[in-house]
């Protein structure tokens, strides 16, 4: 194994499996910007685990509770899991076609025009992919030559600034500040270059939780005309909101020849490891996206697809009822880290917290994050892993936990952190 080394890790010391850590590389290719542009390899060409392996083997290492890692330890609505189960039943178990079922696209497209009243061909405007993150890799290596630049908001999900090096982009970024975590008109505007090929969104945004309102959407739907480039938006939590509605990118006019919305399944029906996505763009989007996505997973998921459709299908009230049930959940959290000190910042959205540690006297939130497992049980991840190093000062007391768990793993988890020693 060129570049591996089995060591004694933190999986093992837990007895829960060899753990392999990354030694000194010295193999040369396109991995390099990948890692690079994740944040993951170092000057001397180490090439580190991600964040989310590093304190998940903590939490298991140590017994704590990880609210690191953002997926669901619930199943989703007996209707889905019943309809995949019919699914492998009948056979629907080989190749799907290209673009996805038919059943399921056609469930993507009535669904965007029930909640965001966008009406969509399924037939030419739906691509289903592996999961939202192929669908962002596939429109990336699509539209992003080298030296073109792609704009983002900051912190940033790892997996954007990993796909941008590959494609061979610029990484720009936007950086946000508490407690809005909103990007200013004036530092969008300055962003925004003749260089600009791609503006990649995050909204409802990881980790902070906020949601671009209508009218930052205009202005950006105005600066990506003005230079050419096309918007990208991720969207997986659009269903899993605490109080105002989710706008789509693909309700603001300006934006139908030159945008691709992107959606999935995993979040809004706890089934994150289906990996069932798609992406919704005009015809020529679709074909250019396609033309990279064939090359990459091929197709995906096929009992899947019509148990996210059967999904998609479900009522109003089931996706009222699963933003109300997670709302109640993150106020659970919050209040656990409230108790403990730390200063929340309640997200409008998604699946985190992020909360400040610098009133426990914490400056060095990573350092921080591998200590609270010892002093507290509980594993959460430094904000400062999703930032460029230059600007990870002004997040330096930041730590992002997920609450997207049990009720009975949240209460246990704030139970340990109000008795957190210091």
């Amino acid at each position: 194994m060129n570049g591996l080394r089995p060591t004694q890790g933190l999986l093992n010391a837990a007895g829960g499996g060899r753990h392999y850590r990354w030694s000194t590389m010295t193999i040369a290719g396109p991995w390099e910007r990948a890692a690079r542009g994740a944040m993951l390899l170092g000057a001397d060409a180490t090439l580190r685990p991600t964040v989310f392996a590093e304190m998940s083997a903590l939490a298991t290492a140590t017994g704590s509770i990880n609210l690191g890692q953002g997926f669901p330890d619930e199943d989703g609505p007996a209707e889905v899991l019943e309809a995949a189960r019919a699914a492998i039943s009948s056979g629907l178990n080989q190749y799907p076609p290209g673009p996805g079922m038919p059943v399921l696209r056609e469930a993507i497209a009535e669904h965007h025009e029930r909640f965001h009243g966008v009406a969509v061909d399924a037939a030419t405007e739906v691509l289903v992919t592996a999961g939202a993150t192929e669908g962002i890799a596939a429109s990336l290596l699509a539209l992003v030559s080298p030296g073109d630049e792609v704009l983002t908001v900051e912190p940033f999900y790892d997996s954007y600034g990993a796909i941008i090096a590959l494609a061979g982009g610029v990484h720009r970024t936007v950086p946000v500040a508490p407690p809005s975590f909103l990007p200013t008109p004036e530092a969008l505007r300055a962003a925004v270059t003749e260089r600009t090929r791609v503006i990649l969104l995050n909204n409802p945004h990881n980790p902070t939780g906020a949601m671009l309102p209508r009218e930052t959407l205009e202005l950006i739907a105005e600066l990506a005309a003005s230079v050419g480039a096309t918007i990208v938006a991720d969207e997986v939590y659009e269903h899993l909101t605490f109080g105002d509605e989710h706008v789509t990118l693909a309700s603001i006019p300006a934006t139908r020849e030159n945008s691709i919305t992107i959606g999935s399944g995993g979040k809004t029906f706890n089934t994150t490891g289906w990996k069932i996505g798609w992406i919704i763009a005009r015809p020529e989007l679709v074909q250019a996206v396609l033309a990279v996505k064939q090359f990459l997973t091929f197709v995906n998921g096929a009992p899947f697809q019509p148990a996210i459709a059967a999904g998609l299908r479900l009522p109003d009230s089931f996706f009222h009822q699963t933003a109300a049930t997670l709302r109640a959940k993150r106020d659970l959290l919050a209040s656990g880290l409230e108790a403990a000190g730390f200063r929340v910042h309640l997200p409008q959205a998604g699946y985190f917290i992020v909360a400040d540690a610098s009133a426990l006297g914490v400056t060095d939130g990573a350092a921080f994050a591998r200590e609270l497992p010892h002093r507290a049980g509980v594993v959460g991840i430094p904000v400062t892993a999703l930032v460029s190093e230059g600007n990870r000062p002004q997040y330096s007391s930041l730590l992002r936990f997920a609450f997207c768990k049990r009720v009975d793993v949240l209460e246990q988890a704030a139970e340990r952190l109000a008795g957190l020693k210091l």
